[in-house]
């Protein structure tokens, strides 16, 4: 292994002589990038790990790293080949991790400042990830690929170079990957005296066509242990087919490591149920619960389950808070979790019991997640739009932030960027709408800049402190534009009611929104109204395609990324049916009465209206402690609004009914392996923009998905990016060169 690396001197160290430069995407590939984090039994150390990156090799390499929670120098703990991850603190102090640098995914261990390294496992290496160590360093629990399809060779063995697949039932693709023979199942396995593995794994899941955790994002957040080591609990989503494909409802599962036997916690509970982790004297199970059957951006309620009496309760009841990253206190009284708001992200304190919630911090950053070091300390990863994740300490009793880290003060302390400024515009329906300004850098008001309005995704995903590799601000900034970024309609942070308007209403008021904040910005004497540029992805990319078609000559470019031009054949092409079922409101076939005039079309919809009014007062205010009850409540309103707004989707919000307004020049941006907004939408718009004689370029990605991850890949999509906008709005600056 190299010398160990004192990162806080190199910090100090050689940056002061360096001049200042502008933000380029290859600096972005410069930056490490922040990943697990965890503090180790005496809560003295935090061991975290880096990944780095090299642009021409296009790939990176993550290491892992050591700080005091009392603040100190960051020292380097491993130096190799392959990438380290899954890092865990023993119960003897010692640090264990996965690790492939011996050619398979092995867990290794060392001490707390790195020394004494060691292969201690001959696993399989079938998928080996998600290892976690029980409390008492009695068991592991960890997650493998286990064969339980039939493949097409199983199927025709005479013909073994076959290159096809083949299916029966929905849901046979997800995100970016295509379903096969395996699934991820848990394990769990006991552990010697000397911390190594012994005997064998037992599958946890034997039997079960099932993934835990929910491929492919979830990670070992989904999978732990009791405070004895005698129970494990873990999510999995345990549909097939179109079940799955239609429906979010992920469950928490305990199982017996004494007896085998296995109970579903939250059964009855008709959403997502995810990320269980045991209070301290093992006697409850907290979680993350969605009241809504296919709603993804649901509010993530914290429900507490108490394993003697087996009775949950949502202890954030009342509170239109969605919580994320939920942690106990040690003694069980205090449960510390994440939320957003206000386009921020941060820590938030609720009794274990329920009762009053207390924000714990303020300010514009993003607490991003977090372990405890103790009742009263946080060890948080951090972020603004400005600076990449860092490692911060966090005092639980006044939200005072102490730096741990400098991970990237080599880079980003050479960087200038410019200002960004928080505002408030009102909005077509008179309510008042947060606004993101990001200005280049040394800007100058009495100049005319141009001037780009983003289009965010998810649809409920919030413009927030987060800083973004792909569409990162302050780099926009850089390149001579004024970013507009609004929180509209359809993002958390501002109310149940305003992240749920979008749901159904996909071209109305969240657009209009759109359209207040980039007018409300052009009354400013530096935006040159004759240079502004329409930019976003995903649902970002539907508004751009959508506002091509009738955005009344406000914008001289658009550029779309993985967007949905054509709703009626991105629905059955999809994957995740319940997004589509949600915030569509249903199927292009639903659509009542088609072929009838409009007149006829709205009395249908108002029936429909007077249904789910009806369903709604049916419904009822369930029994605020009957969990069960809200999500039947939740589902009868869900599908009574769908009824009503369909024809409405379909023939007033999709984007290709409109193209034939299109005047604008248009960048179309997609992926191959983009399984949620599947490749034919890019191609309809570029081909639809191309036959209508309009300006315009496909840029295309054929091994990527709803991302751009690739280290050049992105750097490609950066540079054709501010070509197209120097191409067509002729900024002065960098992107004019």
């Amino acid at each position: 292994m190299k010398k160990p690396l004192l990162l806080a001197a190199l910090a100090g160290a050689s940056l002061h002589a360096s001049a200042q430069q502008t933000l380029t995407p290859e600096l972005l590939w410069k930056l490490g990038r922040l990943g697990e984090m965890q503090v180790s039994p005496d809560r003295k150390t935090v061991a975290f790990t880096v990944t780095r990156y090299d642009l021409m090799a296009n790939r990176g390499n993550t290491d892992i790293y050591a700080v005091p929670v009392a603040g100190g120098a960051v020292k380097q703990l491993t130096s190799t080949p392959g990438s380290e991850n899954t890092i865990n603190w023993r119960p003897d102090g010692k640090l264990t991790f996965l690790s492939d640098e011996g050619g398979s995914t092995q867990l290794y261990v060392m001490g707390a400042d790195g020394s004494g390294k060691q292969k201690i496992s001959e696993f399989a290496d079938e998928g080996l990830s998600n290892l976690k160590y029980a409390p008492t360093g009695k068991f592991i629990l960890y997650t493998q690929d286990v064969k339980v399809r039939k493949t097409i060779q199983d199927l025709y063995p005479d013909l073994p170079k076959a290159d096809a697949k083949l299916y029966d039932d929905l849901f046979y693709r997800h995100w970016t990957q295509w379903e096969d023979d395996k699934a991820s199942h848990v394990f769990f396995q006991p552990v010697g005296d000397d911390g190594r593995p012994t005997g064998y794994g037992k599958d946890v899941q034997a039997g079960e066509a099932f993934d835990a955790p929910v491929r492919p994002l979830a990670g070992s957040e989904q999978l732990t242990f009791s405070p004895d080591g005698y129970w494990l609990a873990y999510t999995s989503r345990k549909l097939s087919g179109r079940a799955e494909a239609v429906s979010t409802n992920a469950d928490i599962y305990l199982y017996s490591v004494r007896d085998g036997k296995t109970q579903n916690l939250s059964e009855g509970l008709g959403g997502y149920d995810i990320e269980p982790v045991f209070s301290p004297d093992g006697s409850k199970v907290a979680w993350l619960s969605m009241a809504t059957p296919g709603f993804e951006s649901d509010r993530s309620r914290i429900v507490v389950y108490d394993l003697k009496t087996r009775k949950m309760e949502d202890v954030t009841t009342g509170s239109e808070l969605s919580a994320a990253n939920v942690r106990w206190t040690p003694d069980g009284k205090t449960l510390y979790f994440v939320a957003v708001v206000e386009g921020t992200e941060q820590l938030f304190a609720v009794p274990s019991k329920g009762g009053k919630i207390r924000q714990v911090t303020q300010g514009l950053q993003n607490y991003n997640a977090f372990e405890l070091a103790g009742a009263d300390v946080a060890i948080c990863n951090r972020t603004t739009m400005q600076s990449p994740a860092e490692v911060v300490r966090v005092s639980l009793k006044n939200g005072k932030e102490t730096a741990l880290t400098q991970l990237n003060q080599d880079v980003m302390g050479t960087v200038k960027v410019g200002k960004v400024e928080n505002r408030r515009v009102a909005t077509s329906d008179g309510k008042q709408m947060q606004v993101y300004v990001i200005y280049p850098p040394n800007f100058d008001p009495s100049k005319k800049y141009p001037t780009l309005l983003y289009c965010q995704g998810g649809p409920q995903s919030p413009i927030s402190q987060s800083f973004s590799y792909r569409w990162n601000f302050p780099l926009m900034a850089a390149q001579g534009y004024i970013v507009v970024a609004p929180n509209r309609r359809g993002l958390p942070g501002f109310g149940r009611e305003w992240n749920d308007a979008i749901s159904g209403d996909w071209g109305g008021q969240p657009i209009r929104d759109y359209l207040a904040a980039i007018d409300n910005i052009s009354e400013e004497p530096y935006v040159d109204k004759d240079r502004r540029g329409c930019v976003g992805a995903s649902y970002g990319g539907y508004s751009v395609y959508y506002l091509a078609g009738q955005h009344q000559g406000r914008f001289k470019t658009f550029i779309a990324h993985c967007g949905l031009y054509n709703l009626t054949s991105w629905y059955p092409s999809t994957e995740e049916t319940f997004f589509a079922n949600h915030d569509l409101s249903g199927a292009p076939w639903e659509v009542p009465t088609p072929g009838a005039s409009l007149e006829a079309q709205a009395d249908a919809v108002r029936a429909a209206a007077e249904r789910q009014a009806e369903a709604i007062k049916d419904a009822g205010d369930a029994d605020g402690k009957d969990l069960a009850a809200q999500s039947r409540a939740a589902e009868a309103k869900a599908q009574a609004r769908r009824q009503a707004t369909v024809a409405r989707t379909y023939q007033e919000f999709n984007p290709q009914l409109f193209a034939k307004n299109w005047d604008t020049p248009i960048l179309v941006i997609h992926g191959g392996k983009d399984f949620r907004v599947p490749e034919g939408q890019g191609m309809e718009a570029f081909g639809t923009a191309q036959l209508r004689g309009i300006p315009s370029r496909f840029l295309y990605f054929p091994n990527e998905g709803h991302w751009i991850t690739k280290p050049q890949n992105s750097v490609l999509w950066n540079r054709v990016f501010f070509d197209w906008l120097g191409r067509t709005l002729k900024p002065e600056g960098p992107a004019a060169k």
